[in-house]
C-alpha cells in the first residue's frame, strides 16, 4: 500500500467520530486533521456554526473550539478529555455523561445546558457561563470555577471537591447534597441558594455571600468563614458550626443559627472582586477545509 493510500485509510479512519458534521454543519464550518501515519494521532479544530449538532458518543478528545456556535447540540456521552471549548457557544446543549475531563472551557455560554453525569474534574472554566444549566451528578472535583457564572444551576449531588470557585456567581442554586469539601470558595456568591445536606468541610469561604440562602443539615466543619456575610442565611440546622466561625461572619437579627451560637453585626463588609476572566479569543476567519499532514 502506498502512503498517500495509507493517509487517506488513516484519514477516514480518524473521521468516523465525526462523520456527520461536515453534512450537519453550516457553510462555515471548519476542521482540520493532522495524522500521524502509525497511530493516526489526531487534532480536530472546528470553528463556524453548526447548531443542533449531533455528536453524541463521538471521539473528541483534544479537539479545539474556537470561536464557534453549537447551540442546542447533543453530545451525550462524547469523548471531550483535554479539549478546548473557548470564546464558544454551546447554550441549550446536552453534555450528559459526557467526559471532559481536564478541558478548557474558559469564556464559554453553556446557559441552560445538561451535564448530568458528566466529568469535569480539573477542567479549566473560568469565566465560562452555567448559568441555569443542570450539572445534578457531574464530577467538577479541581475544576478551575474562577469567576464563572452558575446563577440558579442545578448541583444536586454534584462534587466539587477542591474546585476553584473565587468570586463564582453560586446565587439561586440547587445543591442539595452537594460536595464542597476542600473547595476554595472566597468571595463567592451563595445568595439565594439551596445548599441543603451540602458539605462545607474545610472549605473556604472567606468573604462569601450566603445571605438568603438555606442550609439544613449542611456540614461546616472545619469551613474557614472570615467575613462571610450570613445576613439572613438558615443555619439553624447546620451541623459543624462552632461560635468561633461564627464570631469572624456577619450577621444580622435575620441570620438563623443553631442554639446558642451567636452572630455578630459587622460595621461594613468588604468582599474582594474576582479577577477578570480571560477575554474570549476572535472567531477564526471561516474555512472548509481538510488538511492532511504527513508526520514522517
Amino acid at each position: 500500500m502506498t502512503q498517500s493510500h495509507r493517509l487517506f485509510r488513516n484519514l477516514f479512519a480518524a473521521t468516523a467520530s465525526v462523520g456527520t458534521l461536515l453534512a450537519a454543519g453550516s457553510a462555515a464550518a471548519e476542521m482540520q486533521f493532522q495524522l500521524q501515519d502509525r497511530d493516526v494521532a489526531r487534532m480536530v479544530s472546528l470553528g463556524g456554526s453548526c447548531n443542533r449538532c449531533e455528536l453524541s458518543g463521538r471521539n473528541l478528545s483534544g479537539a479545539t473550539f474556537t470561536g464557534a456556535t453549537f447551540v442546542s447540540a447533543t453530545l451525550v456521552g462524547a469523548n471531550l478529555r483535554g479539549a478546548e471549548l473557548v470564546g464558544s457557544n454551546f447554550s441549550s446543549s446536552d453534555f450528559t455523561r459526557a467526559d471532559l475531563h481536564g478541558a478548557e472551557i474558559q469564556g464559554s455560554n453553556f446557559t441552560a445546558s445538561l451535564f448530568s453525569g458528566a466529568v469535569l474534574s480539573g477542567a479549566e472554566a473560568q469565566g465560562s457561563n452555567f448559568s441555569r444549566a443542570d450539572l445534578s451528578e457531574a464530577d467538577l472535583s479541581g475544576a478551575e470555577l474562577v469567576g464563572a457564572n452558575m446563577n440558579a444551576a442545578v448541583l444536586t449531588r454534584a462534587n466539587l471537591t477542591g474546585a476553584e470557585l473565587f468570586g463564582t456567581t453560586l446565587a439561586n442554586v440547587s445543591a442539595r447534597s452537594a460536595n464542597f469539601s476542600n473547595a476554595e470558595m472566597n468571595a463567592a456568591n451563595m445568595a439565594g441558594g439551596d445548599f441543603a445536606s451540602a458539605s462545607f468541610v474545610n472549605a473556604e469561604m472567606d468573604g462569601a455571600r450566603l445571605s438568603g440562602a438555606s442550609f439544613s443539615r449542611a456540614n461546616f466543619s472545619g469551613a474557614s468563614m472570615n467575613r462571610a456575610d450570613i445576613r439572613g442565611a438558615d443555619l439553624s440546622r447546620a451541623t459543624g458550626l462552632t461560635q468561633a466561625q461564627i464570631s469572624t461572619a456577619c450577621g444580622d437579627a435575620s441570620t438563623r443559627l443553631p442554639s446558642r451560637l451567636t452572630a455578630r453585626n459587622c460595621t461594613r463588609i468588604i468582599v474582594r472582586a474576582p479577577p477578570r476572566p480571560p477575554a474570549p479569543p476572535a472567531p477564526p476567519q471561516p474555512r472548509r477545509n481538510i488538511v492532511i499532514a504527513d508526520a514522517n
